[in-house]
Formats: structure tokens, C-alpha cells, sequence
């Protein structure tokens, strides 16, 4: 009789071991990498959260910076704008932020407006926005005095933005004066001689090329470019005169151009004291309490204009991309 062995061959024995080995590995893998996935998951949502919550906050600060707040009716307060920097169109001493502030701290009630000025100058049409805009105010509210306070440095534009105050203070320091204009470029005519560059112009009117600085200037164009300096410097002493009145030294030194420390600046008429924002907040207004009122830019701001700059870019890009012929 034939007997059956029901016992596997060693070989398939050994198969099914190593088969169960890897089916167990790959399980510990497909796991492993699950469990990897699970905890990118969370820290990615952890990220997402942190971040929200963050550009939250911003928004918050953003939204809020700039405003110190208002004391009640009763209370006796002191209004201050700042002017810091170059004064232009397109900086944080732009007319439209400074006149602003201006309207606010006025409209505000306060019992006294201090214009703060730390600034180089800058252009004149910025300047004599300004300039306006403190002669209308000091009309429409002829109780509420404004006074400018210079820093490190009033010149040229900024002079002629704070010569409409009531009266000026400024550290024996500081520097103050400037008045005058100026109209700056350079000349490549030679250089282009030397290197054999030859300039290509083509104009459609006899003056276009208007101190081009790679053509020689023209007698002509430099007398009209004198002349409108001259203009500007003369509608600049106006200003100056109207704002100082008799307070001004009657001195030709004084719309030189040239500039001074703050107490040669007293001694011509320039300004009218020395002294700070806090003391004349204190001495001279008669209220401690400093409220600021000046535009300050903030993260939403710079953020709206950096969208809209990548916007007109874009838009730029693709009118130019949809009209070759005018390249």
C-alpha cells in the first residue's frame, strides 16, 4: 500500500515564506507612507491656518495704524501733521497726504495745528499746494492757530510750504532756507565725440529737443530755461514775502539760494523761535496732549498700490503684444 505525504515540498514551503515576507513589507511601506501623507496633511493645514491668521492680524494693524484717536469734545488737544522727506507727487510728502492731514487736525477742533517738517524741499507745484491749502484753512478756521516746527532740515520746497504758518520755530540747529530753484542734467556731447558715437534725433518742432543732453545746448533753449527758473524763484519770494511780512529782514542774502542754521535763521526773519513740537504744543498752544493726524502709509495701502502696479504692467504688456506696428 502506497502511503501519501501530506506534507509540502520544502521548496514550496519556502516560497510561501518569502511571499508572505514581502506581501508583509509592502503592508509596512503602503502604511508608512500613509502615515506620511496623514502628517503632511496636518502640518499643512496647521501652515494654511497659521498664515490666515497672520495675514489677519496684518490687516487688522494695517487697517488701524495711523490713528491715535481723538480726545472727547472737552478735552484740549494739540494737532500735529508731520512733513518728512522729499516733497513730489508720488511720496508719502505729497500735497494730497499733507493737505490731508491738514484738513483732519483742522475740522478736528483742535485748539492748535502743528505742522512738523523734516524735509530737503522738493517740487514747487507740491509746495505751493501746500502753500494754498494752509491760507484757506487758517480762513475757514481763523481760531485755530498752525504753527511749523522744523527738524533737522527745512529747505527750497519745504520753506515755501510752511512761509504760510503763523509763525515758524526751529532748533538753533537746524537748517533752514534754500530759497531758490534749480534745473540739474548733464552733457554727453564730448564723450560721444571721443567714443564716435553718433546721435540720431528726430524732432517734429523746432524746439523739441530741448536741452537734450546729447545735443549741444542751444543759446536760445538756455535762455528760456533761465527765464523760467528766474519766473519760479520770483512767484517763490512772493511767497515767502506774503507769509514772513515784516518779520522778514529785507536782506537779497535771505532768496540767495544759500541756507543757515536755525539761529542765523532767526536773526533774517525766517522764523520766529526756537523750540519743539512739545513746547510749543505746551508754551504756545496751551494743550499738552499731542494728537497726530498725518497720512501714513500703511501695509494695505502699499499692498493695493503693488497690485495695481503689477496690473498696469500686465495690461501694458499685453497692448503692446496685441499692437506690433506701434513698437
Amino acid at each position: 500500500m502506497t502511503e501519501t505525504n501530506s506534507q509540502p515540498p520544502a521548496s514550496q514551503e519556502a516560497g510561501h515564506t518569502k511571499q508572505d515576507w514581502e506581501q508583509t513589507l509592502l503592508e509596512r511601506l503602503a502604511f508608512a507612507s500613509l502615515n506620511e501623507q496623514r502628517k503632511a496633511r496636518r502640518w499643512s493645514i496647521f501652515f494654511r491656518a497659521f498664515f490666515a491668521v497672520y495675514l489677519v492680524i496684518l490687516l487688522v494693524v494695517a487697517l488701524s495704524s495711523g490713528f491715535d484717536g481723538i480726545p472727547s469734545a472737552s478735552g484740549k488737544y494739540t494737532a500735529l501733521v508731520d512733513l518728512n522727506g522729499v516733497i513730489a507727487a508720488d511720496t508719502i510728502a505729497s500735497a494730497d497726504n499733507i493737505v490731508s492731514g491738514l484738513r483732519q487736525a483742522f475740522e478736528s477742533k483742535a485748539k492748535g495745528v502743528i505742522l512738523r517738517t523734516n524735509s530737503p524741499g522738493g517740487s514747487p507745484v507740491q509746495a505751493s499746494y501746500i502753500n494754498r491749502e494752509i491760507q484757506r484753512l487758517r480762513k475757514e478756521y481763523p481760531d485755530t492757530p498752525v504753527y511749523a516746527v522744523i527738524g533737522d532740515i527745512c529747505a527750497s520746497g519745504c520753506y515755501y510750504a510752511v512761509a504760510a504758518t503763523d509763525r515758524i520755530f526751529a532748533n538753533e540747529s537746524s537748517i533752514v532756507g534754500s530759497i531758490g530753484v534749480l534745473m540739474n542734467g548733464f552733457g554727453f556731447v564730448d564723450g560721444m565725440k571721443k567714443l564716435g558715437i553718433e546721435r540720431r534725433l528726430l524732432t517734429a518742432g523746432d524746439n523739441k529737443n530741448f536741452l537734450d543732453p546729447f545735443s549741444p545746448m542751444h543759446p536760445k533753449h538756455r535762455e528760456h530755461a533761465q527765464a523760467l527758473l528766474n519766473r519760479i524763484h520770483q512767484q517763490f519770494i512772493d511767497v515767502v514775502k506774503q507769509g514772513r511780512g515784516e518779520a522778514l529782514t529785507q536782506s537779497n542774502e535771505a532768496f540767495s539760494g544759500l541756507f543757515w542754521t536755525g539761529d542765523e535763521a532767526l536773526q533774517m526773519g525766517l522764523i520766529d523761535e526756537f523750540g519743539s513740537a512739545s513746547y510749543v504744543a505746551r508754551e504756545v498752544v496751551g494743550a499738552d496732549d499731542i494728537v497726530d493726524f498725518t497720512h501714513r502709509e500703511n501695509l494695505l495701502d502699499r499692498f493695493a498700490q503693488r497690485i495695481g502696479t503689477a496690473m498696469a504692467r500686465t495690461l501694458g504688456a499685453e497692448l503692446l503684444a496685441r499692437i506690433p506696428q506701434l513698437r
